[in-house]
């Protein structure tokens, strides 16, 4: 409370000061500890009580003067201040929005190396299914032509045995060669089947 009142008694206080220094300021300047009344110099001609009231108003409005300059310097400096962090927030707005963006990026590369590498691995099995199966019908063929082959050799060596002891009538004997001829194409098909794979 006493504060208040304090601060209430020097607030009215200034106002005063600042009433009078209005009124003698325009009527008095004061230059070089001299004061004038328009451009002459009066300050021998007023008595030492108007002087001191003239200089003590002066200073007081120097002095007031000097507060709203400082005031004025302190309001420029703490604008700068919040410019200046202003700016360092929007500056580590935008590193933060980077290296955002950068971990996107990098988090769609790595995705894209896998997806890459996923294609690649597919690709690699489906190659090696159809480098086995390619092999298994190699191997396959490669039955089917040695089984055409014993049979053929089977059939040849029966067909002489019988053709040896005179066995064979005419009808039998051709039906032996067509039989022999049928094994000769199954090994040229088998054999052909073998070179395309």
């Amino acid at each position: 409370m006493k504060k208040l009142i304090a601060v209430t008694f020097f607030l009215a206080f200034s106002f005063t000061i600042h009433a009078q220094n209005v009124e003698n300021t325009e009527a008095y300047k004061v230059k070089n500890n001299k004061i004038y009344q328009g451009d002459k110099e009066v300050t021998e001609m007023l008595t030492q009580e108007k002087r001191n009231e003239i200089f003590t108003a002066y200073e007081a409005e120097m002095q007031l003067l000097e507060e709203k300059k400082q005031a004025e310097i302190a309001k420029e400096k703490a604008e700068k201040e919040q410019e200046k962090k202003e700016k360092e927030i929007a500056k580590a707005e935008k590193e933060k929005e980077k290296a955002f963006k950068n971990k996107q990026k990098e988090e769609e590369a790595r995705e894209e190396a896998l997806k890459t590498s996923e294609k690649e691995r597919k690709k690699a099995e489906k190659e090696l299914k159809k480098a086995q199966k390619e092999i298994k019908n190699k191997e396959k063929a490669q039955k089917n032509l040695e089984k055409a082959k014993n049979k053929l050799y089977s059939s040849q060596k029966k067909y002489d045995k019988l053709k040896r002891k005179g066995k064979l009538s005419p009808q039998d004997e051709e039906k032996w060669l067509k039989k022999i001829e049928g094994y000769n194409k199954d090994i040229e098909k088998a054999d052909k089947k073998l070179r395309k794979i």
